[in-house]
């Protein structure tokens, strides 16, 4: 691993640890809040739950403690609105800090969405209203970049032979992150801050992992600024294999070529950006089910196990084991000999397996928890799988597109034959941008199912669920699979059309 390969996968550690540290919060946020601003009826938070309850009105009256089944709701609101201040802005926002990239450099543009996490921190300390900190997740949503500059440089310094299993460093991180961050997240929501009281200030409740966040921050802001260098317009990974002399394995041929023979043959421009646009359209579908599925699981385990903030971060720790140990191993040396598009569509259909299971869990709920557990379980195993697949092998692909053998030094607005839409800070910016709206979208499907589990476990053994505002957390997730399925059979037929074209 190079030098610039160890500062981008350092770096993506301390920002993604900083991201995961609330994710297991947020069902006991939103009670905190609730219980905070209930007294106030005209307060945002009480006025966002008089809409929630009406809506909810409107398809079923809960027979019992519809407070809860509110909560619940606002639950997967509130993920939508996470995604939507976050990931819908970085929908927007993506596409124009690549092309940003491009022209001012992949650094300079970096260190400026730095600044923006930061402010999104101290905003979430000092939280103690609802719409304080639907602030600090828009502040954040519009600053955040890391993921994809992180992309674009892995890009610029490697060569298509070992793109894969660079860009897998980012699937790593994300693995990594997810099993320490929320853990810890929940160790210290638990631990009070005194530091208010010094100061003579309020601060929000989970004011501890906010500032934890704030110094990984803070760390990561000042160690990119020492340590990276820019690097767009340089090859700097094919300067050392031709410097070395080095040889690659070209996994695919099994065989031992130098850098530049390890090369595919360069496609025509059109070919390239046709096959962008249907990565993006994957990426976008995937998402949209995936991230609804994955936000969901801890108020799945909320309201039908009444999971604590530390339960519900060891789930997300071990579904992030599951991740790193198969990104470290099966997915870097697989990744080139299966194909990119081949890995995606394993990945989909593990998290089909995996909504099957979830679909089938309620039903046992009430009668057999310990076979609901291991159903729990088998879906945790098959999302790590998932995670650890689908969005790296769609990247690493995507990343691939925007090679053209421009000369070294161009800069990417310059290069891939004067196609600005394969440039890689805009290229990759958009495809990002296409996630992010999957990403968006998903928790505000995924509300749909949370406010249905509570109707589900109570009812299901009265009335056999005749009748579901939402058709119920069992038909929704068995619908899911079939999606996923559907998705993973499409992926099968692009991979086999993209390599008939380049045959």
């Amino acid at each position: 691993m190079g030098k610039v390969e160890n500062v981008v996968f350092l770096s993506l550690v301390l920002d993604l640890f900083a991201f995961t540290i609330p994710l297991p919060l947020f069902p006991r946020l939103i009670e905190w809040y609730t219980q905070r601003e209930s007294s106030d009826p005209h307060g945002f938070l009480s006025t966002t739950l008089w809409a929630v309850s009406t809506i909810r009105g409107r398809f079923y009256r809960p027979s019992y403690n519809s407070k809860r089944w509110d909560i619940v709701l606002l639950g997967g609101l509130m993920g939508s609105i996470f995604s939507c201040a976050a990931r819908t802005l970085q929908f927007l926002v993506s596409p124009y800090i690549g092309s940003l990239s491009d022209e001012y450099g992949r650094k300079k543009i970096l260190l400026i969405t730095m600044v923006g996490n930061i402010l999104s921190a101290l905003v979430w300390i000092k939280s103690t209203t609802f719409a304080s900190y639907m602030l600090s997740r828009v502040i954040g949503g519009l600053s955040e970049g890391n993921v994809q500059l992180a992309i674009a440089i892995l890009s610029d310094i490697t060569t298509p032979a070992n793109r894969a299993k660079a860009l897998a460093q980012v699937g790593i991180a994300f693995a990594i992150c997810f099993c320490i961050g929320p853990p810890i997240g929940a160790y210290f929501a638990s631990r009070p801050v005194a530091l208010g009281q010094a100061l003579g200030m309020e601060l929000n409740v989970y004011a501890a992992p906010a500032i934890l966040t704030l110094v990984l921050l803070v760390a990561e802001t000042v160690f990119l600024g020492i340590a990276l260098p820019e690097t767009r317009g340089k090859k700097l990974g094919v300067q050392g294999s031709e410097k070395s002399g080095e040889h690659s394995t070209d996994l695919r041929a099994g065989r031992h070529v130098k850098e530049d023979e390890a090369r595919a043959p360069v496609r025509p421009a059109e070919q390239r950006i046709k096959t962008l646009e249907t990565l993006r359209v994957l990426h976008f579908l995937f998402l949209g089910v995936f991230s609804g599925v994955e936000f969901t699981l801890t108020f799945l385990t909320f309201d039908l196990f009444d999971w604590s903030n530390t339960q519900n971060g060891k789930l997300m720790g071990s579904i992030g084991i599951v991740s790193a140990v198969l990104q470290g191993g099966y997915v870097r040396r697989s990744l080139a000999r299966v194909g990119e598009l081949n890995m995606a569509r394993r990945g989909t259909s593990s998290c089909a397996i995996g909504l099957v299971a979830l679909a089938l869990l309620p039903h046992f709920t009430l009668t057999r928890p310990g076979l609901a557990l291991q159903l729990l379980k088998v879906a945790a195993i098959c999302v790590g799988f998932t995670s650890a697949t689908v969005v790296n092998a769609l990247t690493a692909h995507a990343s691939l597109q925007c090679d053209d053998g421009a000369p070294e030094g161009a800069a990417d607005s310059e290069s891939s034959s004067g196609r600005p839409q394969l440039a890689k800070g805009q290229a990759l910016g958009r495809f990002r941008s296409s996630g992010q709206l999957g990403r968006a979208i998903g928790p505000l499907l995924g509300k749909m199912y949370s406010s249905s589990v509570r109707w589900c476990c109570a009812d299901l053994w009265v009335s056999a669920c005749a009748s579901y505002w939402s058709f119920g957390p069992s038909v929704t997730y068995a619908v899911a699979a079939v999606a996923m399925g559907g998705l993973s059979a499409h992926m099968r037929r692009v991979a086999r059309k993209t390599a008939a074209k380049t045959a």
